[in-house]
This record gives structure tokens, C-alpha cells and sequence, in this order.
């Protein structure tokens, strides 16, 4: 149950982030905005989250995810209500800024419930399962809400986030509750103290080395379908099923990688491995790019998948380096960080391929993981020292 919900609070704020852009241009055509505008309105929930994603996770430390989740889903909820009725660009890029502000809550406090009712042998698949919920959620989002625009416009399509959002708010009131006993202990346990959670260098070299990974993993899914259909000569349709199914390739990845790092008993390990071979996907997809569609699209679809594969493993692995009673604080901050790799990833990539080439660009963006690979190396072999038994961390 604490799964399901967890999931379905994630998805639906999934549905936000990643939906919107399934009706970018009729966006830009009701308002009349440029492409920048468009693409200003489309960020607008990222930036608000990035402000208060940490904010969000200490406060599920103190008072437990399900007020903070079913609260913050909530105000979203009625913040979109009210942005169904913006009658202009500077309104609706607020309402969907506070929407984000709101809507984060779900990230680091699911997280956090999922955690603390999981054992170490099966949380890396059950935080693979909540990571799966995201490209779902905004798969689900991107078929429908272009269904919910035809019928009623873009009020219609506001509407029905805020439906979706209102969803996950009483899905996580009424689905949320403690965990017993003998499953309390083992949330996040370590082996010996540490600091806290915002001062710990472990949690910080692991958020910064998945981060590296997302700038690969965001840059991809922005502008494969671009790409396929400027330069290969797809249409829209056809480039947006590629995307699609990349987005559920993904999701398949997060789950097995999560199996993978329960039976392993690594976290580490498997991340780095994902970050060598999502480099390794990269630069043979650039090497594609001067091939036959087919190949350029599957070098990129490969490269794609395993870039999303890890997810849930790199929030596995910081939620054992902590104390149970900062594993919000510590998903938060690790939320943070990947929200900076988020907003960064799509414009400098953008800026990459617009200064030089597409090739060009791909290649440069194969070089993140490898950063991300190196930076997690000596906490691997850390891990390999103090491999986690029942419930014991990286000490």
C-alpha cells in the first residue's frame, strides 16, 4: 500500500513536471508567446521545486510524509485549479511556479515512506518501482492531457493536473501511515555515526556523481525527438514514439537496476557501472549519428535507457548513508541537487548544439557520466569494506 502510494503521489506530480510539454504549442498559440517564452512557462514548476524540494524533506523528518505530502499535493492542486483561469503569460507561469513549490513535496517524502518500510534486501527494487512512476506519470500525461486541450482547451487540460494532483494528495492522506516496529530500525541505518545529513560529504559525492549522470539522462530525453525529426526528417508522430518509448524503456531500467542492487548488496557498484556504460552508450551513438536512421536512433535509445537505469539506486544508496530520522533531509537535499542538473541540462545542451553540432554535443554530453563514475569511485570501494548487512550503511 505504502508503495502504491508513494508511486501515485510521485506520478502525479510526474504528470506536472513532464505533461506540460505535450501541450507546449498550444500554449504558445492561446497566449501568443515565443518559443523562449514557451520554454520560460514550461520550467516554471522545475524552478519552483528546486526552491523548496530540501524545505520539504526536513519537514517530513519532523512531522512525517503523509501531512507533507497530502498538504503540498494539495496546494498544488488548487494552484492549478486557479491557473486554469490565468488569463495571461506572467499569471500562468506563477500559478504553475507555486504549483511546483507545492507539488515537490511529493519527491523527497515518498522517498522517505518508501524507505522506512522496506528492508535493505528489497528497497533498491521498491525505489526502483517509485522512479518507474515518473516517466509513467508523464507518458500517461503527455497521451492524455493533448485529449483533455482538443476537448476543452487549455483550461481543460490545467484542470485536469489539478484532478490529477488532488489524486495523489488524497491517495497519500488516506494511504500513508508508520511503519511497525521490527521495520523502523532498519529504514536507514548505518554503521557508525555520521554527521548530518547537510554536511556529509558521502551524501553530497553521491548526489553530485547521480547529477552528472542526469545532465546525460535530461539532455537526451529534451532532444532526441528534436533531433530525429530536424535532422533525420521524422515526423512529430513518429519522433514522439521514440520518446515514448524510451520513457518506458526507462522506467523497465530502474527496475532492474534496483533488483540488481538488492541481490548485489551494492549500491555503489551498480551505479558506476551504469555510469561507465551510459558514456560508453554515448560515444558509440555518435559514432551512429553518421549512419542509417535505424542505428542513430537505437545508439541513442540505448544510451537513453541506461542513462534513467539508476535512479532509484543513487537515492537507495544516500537514504542508507543517513540516520532514519534525516532520510527526508538527506532525499531532499539529494532532490536539490538533481533539480540544479535538471534545469541546467536541456539549455546547455541546447547551447552546445546550436554553437557547434548535434555530434558535437552528443559527445560532450558522454563525458557527464564518466565524471560521475570517477567521483563515486572511492565510496565504492568503501562499500566494498563495510558491505551492508541487515540494514548497515556505508560507514
Amino acid at each position: 500500500m505504502v508503495l502504491a502510494v508513494g508511486m501515485v503521489a510521485q506520478g502525479s506530480f510526474a504528470a506536472l513536471l513532464l505533461g506540460l510539454a505535450a501541450v507546449a504549442e498550444q500554449i504558445r498559440d492561446e497566449l501568443g508567446l515565443s518559443l523562449a517564452a514557451v520554454g520560460a512557462i514550461l520550467a516554471a514548476p522545475t524552478f519552483g521545486s528546486v526552491a523548496t524540494v530540501l524545505l520539504w524533506g526536513v519537514l517530513a523528518d519532523r512531522i512525517g510524509e503523509r501531512t507533507v505530502i497530502a498538504a503540498g499535493l494539495g496546494v498544488a492542486a488548487a494552484a492549478m485549479a486557479a491557473t486554469a483561469f490565468a488569463g495571461s503569460a506572467p499569471a500562468l507561469g506563477a500559478g504553475l511556479a507555486v504549483a511546483g513549490v507545492f507539488g515537490v513535496s511529493a519527491n523527497a517524502a515518498s522517498g522517505r515512506a518508501v524507505v522506512s518500510w522496506f528492508r535493505h534486501d528489497e528497497r533498491g527494487l521498491a525505489l526502483g518501482l517509485r522512479h518507474m512512476s515518473t516517466p509513467l506519470g508523464g507518458a500517461a500525461a503527455a497521451a492524455l492531457l493533448p485529449v483533455a486541450t482538443a476537448a476543452g482547451g487549455l483550461r481543460a487540460a490545467f484542470l485536469a493536473l489539478a484532478g490529477v494532483l488532488a489524486a495523489g494528495s488524497l491517495a497519500a492522506f488516506l494511504g500513508f501511515r508508520r511503519p511497525p516496529p521490527d521495520l523502523a530500525g532498519d529504514g536507514a541505518a548505518v554503521a557508525t555515526p555520521r554527521p548530518g545529513a547537510l554536511r556529509d560529504r558521502a551524501i553530497w559525492t553521491v548526489s553530485l556523481g547521480s547529477a552528472s549522470v542526469v545532465l546525460a539522462q535530461i539532455s537526451l530525453l529534451s532532444f532526441i525527438a528534436l533531433y530525429l525529426h530536424e535532422e533525420r526528417g521524422w515526423s512529430v508522430t513518429a519522433s514522439a514514439l521514440a520518446l515514448a518509448a524510451v520513457q518506458l524503456g526507462g522506467a523497465a531500467a530502474r527496475v532492474a537496476a534496483g533488483v540488481w542492487s538488492d541481490r548485489s548488496g551494492s549500491r555503489l557498484r551498480p551505479l558506476r557501472l551504469i555510469a561507465l556504460w551510459t558514456a560508453a552508450a554515448l560515444a558509440v551513438a555518435t559514432v551512429l549519428l553518421g549512419g542509417p536512421d535505424a542505428l542513430a536512433a537505437a545508439g541513442l535509445a540505448v544510451a537513453a535507457v541506461l542513462s534513467m537505469a539508476g535512479n532509484g539506486v543513487s537515492f537507495a544508496a544516500v537514504a542508507e548513508m543517513t540516520g532514519p530520522d534525516r532520510v527526508g533531509t538527506a532525499l531532499g537535499l539529494q532532490n536539490t541537487v538533481l533539480a540544479v542538473a535538471v534545469a541546467v541540462a536541456s539549455p546547455l545542451f541546447g547551447a552546445m548544439a546550436g554553437l557547434w553540432s548535434w555530434t558535437t554535443a552528443f559527445a560532450i554530453t558522454g563525458v557527464f557520466p564518466l565524471v560521475g563514475w570517477w567521483l563515486l569511485r572511492r565510496l565504492e570501494a568503501r562499500e566494498a569494506v563495510a558491505r551492508p548487512g541487515a540494514g548497515a550503511g556505508i560507514a
